[in-house]
C-alpha cells in the first residue's frame, strides 16, 4: 500500500469535509486584545447561583464521585419529569423516556446518529446554530437549509418545508427560540409545521435549550402539540436558564424506543454525564426559579437596550422574543458581515459574530449577544455607533 504523505492523510473524508466553526477565528483575535468587549460568547455572564454550586460541593464532600446510571441519576430524572409535567403538561417516564446527557451538544449528536442513515436528508431553518450542519454530516446525512427572512421575523414557514421534501427527507431539525436570531414560533406556526411533519412521517429533533428564556410569551414545546409526542426528540439543558454552561449537563426526552436507540450511542461514547453536575442540576430544578426569574429580568432590560441601540445607529434589528441574541442587518454599511465584524473588532475592540457563520441566511447580519452587563452594552453600542459613523 502506498504510504500517506502527511498525518492529514489518515483523516476520514467525512471529518475532513467539515469546516471549522466560523466563530473560532474571532475568539482567537479577541484573546489577544486588552480592553475588548465581547458580544460574541453565547453564554450567560452570570455565575451559577450559589445554592446550585453548594449542592454540588455537598455531593463531593459526601463522596458521590462514581459513575451514575447511563441514563443519569434516578433522582434527577424524576425531578426532570416533574418539571416538564408542571411547566408544559408533558409526561415522560423517568425510567425509559429521559436521558441525562453531557450538554445539549451531546444530545444533538445522539439524536441525529440514532435516527439517520447515510443519504437521509435533514431539513433545518437557515440561519441555524453552528453545530447543526456538522452533526448532520457526521451522522452521514445530507443537511438541507430552508431560508428564513428578517421580514418574517426569521420564522420557518410550512410551505417552505413542503417544497423541499424528497423521498430521502427524514428529519426536521428545529432550534427555537433561535440561536442566532432570537426568533420564536407561535402556536399557529408550530401547528402548520406539525401538520407537514405528520403528513410526511418526519422525525422532529427539537433543540429547546432556550425554552425558559422568552419575553412576552410562553414557550410551546413541539412535543406538546397533538400527535407530535410520538415523533419528537426534545433536547434541553441547564446551561442557559441556570447559568451552568461549564457544568455540561443536558437531557433528552423522547419515546422509549427512540431513547433506547440514543442510549446505545451514549453508553459507548460518554458512559454518563458528570456526577457532580447532575447533583447541581437537581438543585436547579427544585429551587432555581427565583434566580432564573431574576436573570431573565436582566436579560429583558439588556434586550431592549441593544435592539433600540442598533436601530438608532441605523443597523436594522428585528425584536428577538427568545434566547439572548440580537441579529441586526449591517447591509446599510456597504460591508459584508465578515468585514464588518473583523473591522469592528480591530478598530473599536467590540466582538460580534458574522451572520454567515450561521448559514447563507445569515449573510448581511451579525450576531450580538446581550449576556453582558448594561454598562458593557452601553459602551459597546457607543463604539459601534462611532465605527458606523466613519463608514
Amino acid at each position: 500500500m502506498e504510504a500517506r504523505a502527511t498525518a492529514k492523510g489518515y483523516v476520514s473524508e467525512r471529518v475532513d469535509r467539515i469546516s471549522p466553526s466560523g466563530i473560532r477565528r474571532f475568539f482567537d483575535l479577541l484573546g489577544s486584545m486588552d480592553g475588548a468587549i465581547s458580544l460574541g460568547v453565547g453564554e450567560p455572564d452570570f455565575v451559577t447561583p450559589w445554592h446550585i454550586r453548594n449542592a454540588a460541593i455537598r455531593s463531593l464532600e459526601q463522596g458521590q464521585t462514581h459513575y451514575t446510571s447511563n441514563y443519569g441519576l434516578p433522582e434527577l430524572r424524576r425531578a426532570l419529569s416533574d418539571h416538564l409535567q408542571g411547566l408544559y403538561g408533558l409526561h415522560f417516564d423517568p425510567a425509559s423516556e429521559l436521558l441525562v446527557t453531557t450538554g445539549v451538544s451531546e444530545g444533538l449528536q445522539l439524536a441525529l446518529t440514532a435516527v439517520l442513515d447515510p443519504g437521509d436528508e435533514v431539513l433545518c431553518p437557515d440561519p441555524y446554530y453552528v453545530a447543526y450542519r456538522p452533526c448532520t454530516e457526521l451522522a452521514g446525512a445530507c443537511f438541507v437549509p430552508v431560508p428564513t427572512e428578517m421580514e418574517n421575523d426569521f420564522k420557518l414557514r410550512a410551505a417552505d418545508i413542503e417544497r423541499r421534501i424528497t423521498e430521502r427527507t427524514k428529519v426536521l431539525l428545529l432550534g427555537y427560540p433561535s440561536n442566532p436570531t432570537g426568533a420564536v414560533l407561535d402556536a399557529e406556526d408550530l401547528r402548520a409545521l406539525a401538520a407537514v411533519a405528520t403528513e410526511h412521517d418526519l422525525v422532529v429533533v427539537a433543540d429547546e435549550i432556550y425554552d425558559r428564556l422568552t419575553y412576552g410569551r410562553a414557550h410551546i414545546p413541539v412535543a406538546s402539540l397533538p400527535g407530535m409526542r410520538s415523533r419528537t426528540i426534545t433536547l434541553g439543558g441547564f446551561s442557559k436558564a441556570y447559568a451552568m454552561t461549564g457544568w455540561r449537563v443536558g437531557w433528552i426526552a423522547a419515546p422509549a424506543a427512540l431513547l433506547e436507540a440514543m442510549m446505545k450511542v451514549h453508553q459507548y461514547v460518554m458512559m454518563s454525564a458528570p456526577t457532580t453536575a447532575q447533583h447541581g442540576a437537581i438543585e436547579a430544578l427544585r429551587n432555581g426559579e427565583d434566580e432564573l426569574d431574576r436573570m431573565l429580568g436582566q436579560y429583558n432590560l439588556r434586550r431592549r437596550m441593544m435592539v433600540d441601540g442598533f436601530n438608532q445607529i441605523g443597523l436594522t434589528c428585528f425584536e428577538p422574543r427568545g434566547a439572548f441574541y440580537t441579529f441586526p442587518s449591517v447591509r446599510s454599511t456597504g460591508l459584508t458581515d465578515e468585514e464588518f465584524a473583523e473591522r469592528l473588532l480591530i478598530e473599536e475592540k467590540v466582538a460580534v459574530i458574522p451572520g454567515s457563520a450561521f448559514g447563507e441566511g445569515g449573510r448581511g447580519h451579525v450576531r450580538a449577544c446581550y449576556a453582558a452587563s448594561l454598562d458593557e452594552i452601553d459602551e459597546a453600542l457607543g463604539r459601534i455607533s462611532r465605527f458606523v459613523s466613519r463608514l
